[in-house]
């Protein structure tokens, strides 16, 4: 008996360490399809971005619809209306500003001021969530905007500065719907549920102004697009099922990969080259996410 006893416990933490590295290898394929998002907006050309944003979001509300057919249930839970609508702004600002973001950086630079959303919901979950941070989680927070400095390397030259600071409004939008999407889980909300009405929400949000700056596009722009929609849609199916697997504590530092995959894009597609000021923001708000990790997982 005790011998079973043993290897019962044996295999139920092997079973917890198969699960965790599922979890890994699901925000690997989630960063990659999101760095892969980026190449295929970045290739789809010199459009407006709401128009690219338009088609993002159009194929993950398509996606998200099909799977609710298929659930035979559109209904959200009581009192999870008005937290939805709020994700679906801040979502929708997120969107928009990684999208500009990425037309006037580099996919890399992009790509890293976009994971400042995690830091920006540490805020937001000190005032919405209640969720009260130490004072080692602040330092982090100013680590990782120090870092972020390196990246924007703010000017008096508008024409530079203005990306990279749409950018980091669009890391704030996408931290502030990552709060969201947290209190709706403790609400017991279905994940489908908050992908649908974000996507349709942020469809219909930029469709005024995608068709009042409408842009004839060829058939390789819309196939890029169409591409975009659909890495973007199998990233978030991706991150959504490695949360199921583990622990955002456990893996959630590995989503840092999506910086190193788009700055590998970046030189094979765009022969964009990062300077050494920029590796110097990657390296400070990497080595911040680390810490973060370490310190949740010793917690």
């Amino acid at each position: 008996m005790r011998m079973e006893s043993q290897l019962s416990s044996e295999q139920l933490n092997g079973g917890g360490k198969d699960k965790r590295a599922l979890g890994v290898l699901c925000i690997l394929l989630s960063a990659f399809f999101f760095s892969l998002m980026s190449v295929f907006v970045r290739l789809s050309g010199d459009l407006p971005t709401f128009q690219k944003a338009l088609f993002r979001n159009a194929v993950a509300a398509v996606t998200a619809f099909c799977l609710l057919v298929r659930s035979r249930s559109f209904a959200i839970k009581k009192g999870c209306f008005l937290p939805l609508l709020a994700r679906a702004v801040a979502g929708t600002v997120g969107i928009i500003g990684n999208f500009y973001a990425i037309d006037h950086m580099y996919v890399s630079d992009a790509s890293l001021l976009n994971k400042l959303a995690p830091f920006f919901s540490v805020i937001f979950s000190f005032f919405i969530l209640k969720e009260k941070a130490n004072w080692k989680d602040w330092l982090l927070v100013f680590i990782a905007f120090f870092g972020a400095l390196f990246v924007v390397k703010p000017s008096f030259d508008l024409s530079k500065s203005i990306p990279a600071l749409v950018g980091v409004l669009g890391a704030l939008g996408a931290g502030l719907a990552y709060t969201f999407v947290r209190y709706l889980g403790g609400k017991g909300e279905r994940a489908s549920i908050i992908v649908f009405y974000f996507s349709v929400f942020s469809t219909a949000a930029v469709l005024p102004m995608a068709i009042a700056d409408f842009q004839p596009m060829t058939a390789a722009q819309v196939v890029f697009l169409l591409l975009a929609g659909l890495a973007a849609s199998v990233a978030q199916f991706a991150l959504t099922t490695a949360y199921s697997f583990a622990p955002a504590k456990e893996i959630s530092v590995y989503d840092y990969s999506q910086v190193l995959f788009a700055a590998i894009w970046g030189v094979l597609f765009f022969s964009e080259l990062p300077d050494w000021i920029s590796f110097i923001g990657y390296a400070i708000i990497i080595s911040a996410a680390l810490v973060k990790y370490f310190l949740g997982k010793k917690k």
